[in-house]
């Protein structure tokens, strides 16, 4: 059992990794910040295997990352990443993106929520792990970026559907959370990605998406570098919100 409050993690931007700019894909990068999450919580007690045995698992519920640049190919850097604060329905986890170095590349901050497998319903934190996750709290380590906010998609267009496939699905028979990022992304021109870099990006999950569903997503410009997607199901149920900012 790894004692440490904080766990960090190597990776290197491998090409099949990187965008036609050379950099690391905000896909890849959630996909490397989701895993971290479930090294950091296996190592110490109460990560995904753990919790499926109890017939539990994990879900992502809020993201929020900030980025003075990405990896470039081939670029050494690492990912550290501590359990900010514990509620009883949610914690908290934060994430540090630092080169080969040290020196931060950026930060991010996630929501996570614990719910029963068969009720799909959220279960008490406190009362199954309190003490388990409560020894892990490091809540004096700073993360300089804001918390993930309240995302509204008032008059929205639309800008894209997507019909959910194969590749589209994960372990837990619904829609991939990095698959969301990447089809958001998808929305804007190449030309975006040629001329600026996303400098914050937030994900809010509200529902689950099936094999099959046909996800509409909805557009809006808030401000010159600044969108709000909303995604929806065919049932017209809210999947999931996100915020955009470019430089």
């Amino acid at each position: 059992m790894n004692t440490d409050k904080v766990g960090t993690y190597p990776f290197v931007a491998e090409p099949f990794h990187v965008d036609f700019t050379g950099r690391l894909t905000m896909g890849v990068l959630g996909n490397h910040l989701l895993n971290c999450a479930g090294f950091h919580a296996e190592e110490r007690g109460f990560g995904m295997k753990r919790v499926n045995d109890s017939h539990y698992t994990w879900v992502l519920s809020r993201l929020a990352v900030e980025l003075e640049r990405m990896p470039r190919q081939y670029e050494k850097f690492s990912i550290e990443t501590w359990v900010e604060n514990v509620y009883r329905l949610f914690t908290d986890r934060n994430f540090a993106i630092l080169d080969e170095a040290g020196n931060p590349l950026g930060y991010a901050r996630s929501v996570w929520a614990m719910i029963d497998m068969e009720t799909r319903k959220p279960a008490d934190l406190i009362a199954l792990h309190g003490e388990g996750l409560s020894a892990y709290i490091c809540a004096d380590k700073p993360c300089p970026i804001g918390k993930p906010g309240r995302i509204k998609v008032k008059n929205g267009e639309v800008a894209g559907r997507h019909r959910a496939q194969y590749s589209d699905i994960d372990v837990n028979g619904h829609v991939n959370s990095i698959k969301y990022i990447e089809h958001i992304l998808d929305l804007f021109p190449m030309e975006m990605f040629r001329t600026k870099r996303i400098r914050r990006f937030e994900m809010a999950y509200s529902a689950e998406s099936y094999y099959g569903d046909t996800l509409t997503f909805c557009r809006e410009q808030t401000g010159d570098d600044a969108y709000d997607i909303e995604v929806k199901r065919d049932t017209d149920e809210v999947a999931c919100r996100s915020k955009v900012i470019f430089d």
